[in-house]
């Protein structure tokens, strides 16, 4: 039984299975160093999204070509096998357009550069940080921590608004205040809140523009310009510096009005508020008249 098992184990297949066995765990472990050294030094001539993009497909190549020489190892033709995967997909390819068209258009977006990993983008309703750029789809995360995965044919169809692809952004803040206002003296509060807030940039220097004359109120448009960084730290600081320095000056921020109209051929009337604490008994009444 012993001599049994030794010519088991001393025979081609087993060996030639250890063999590819032992390829495949090579392969696995230089696929992954070569592919960080390759990210390593790409990285400094490229981006991020580069980088990443090159260090994937040299781990795929690199494990490919282990796999290969595998399954040369264990006897498979490698011809046979290549011609069985050009027929696989071509199969694959008709079946599939949707990814096919996903796939051409990711070429379009690395080859395009609308965005890289890290910014921040809108596509319609969905705004989040890009966390992946594949050929396939793009990968979000949003403000909330929800990973969204888009499909690149819906990037290249539809409106998309990269958030963070400039160094600086510009906060427009709409807002009114009662017709009675001073609007020189509206303005000179606007720049002051502006000039001590330390988000705020000297230049591009605040714009205060007059917008209209609303139903209510005098519309307004205050911009104020900071790093992309500080965007959100700037708008909800501005504006309660704002109604703190309204409120001091004594400027009134309106609120819509509704005037009650009966029409011109109605009499106007008369609107009697009656305390809850008056009893009724209090209220006067008419005097009968007498029996005669």
């Amino acid at each position: 039984m012993f001599d049994a098992l030794l010519q088991f184990i001393q025979s081609d297949a087993v060996i030639n299975g250890l063999q590819a066995l032992l390829l495949i765990l090579s392969g696995f472990l230089l696929a992954r160093y070569t592919a960080k050294a390759a990210e390593k030094i790409i990285s400094n001539n490229f981006s991020r999204h580069h980088a990443v993009l090159f260090r994937r497909v040299v781990y795929w190549l690199v494990l490919a070509l282990f796999l290969a020489s595998a399954l040369h190892q264990l006897g498979f033709s490698l011809g046979v096998l290549l011609g069985a995967a050009g027929v696989l997909s071509v199969a694959i390819g008709f079946a599939s357009q949707t990814s096919a068209s996903n796939l051409i258009s990711g070429l379009f977006l690395i080859g395009e550069k609308p965005f890289q990993i890290g910014d921040t983008i809108k596509v319609g309703t969905t705004i989040g940080e890009v966390l992946s750029i594949d050929l396939l789809s793009v990968k979000l995360r949003t403000f909330d921590n929800l990973f969204v995965r888009i499909p690149n044919e819906s990037l290249i169809k539809s409106e998309m608004t990269n958030m963070t692809r400039f160094p600086i952004r510009r906060f427009d803040l709409l807002l009114g205040v009662a017709y009675k206002e001073n609007i020189a003296n509206v303005r000179k509060v606007l720049f002051d809140v502006a000039e001590k807030n330390p988000l705020s940039l000297d230049e591009p220097a605040p714009a205060f523009l007059f917008t209209g004359f609303g139903d209510s109120a005098l519309n307004l448009q205050f911009s104020v310009w900071c790093s992309t960084g500080n965007f959100r730290a700037l708008r909800n600081s501005l504006q309660e510096e704002i109604k703190l320095a309204f409120d001091a000056a004594g400027i009134e921020i309106p609120f819509p009005h509704r005037t009650l109209y009966a029409g011109s051929e109605t009499p106007p009337f008369p609107v009697r508020i009656v305390s809850e604490a008056t009893p009724a008994s209090t209220e006067q009444k008419p005097d009968k008249p007498a029996n005669s």
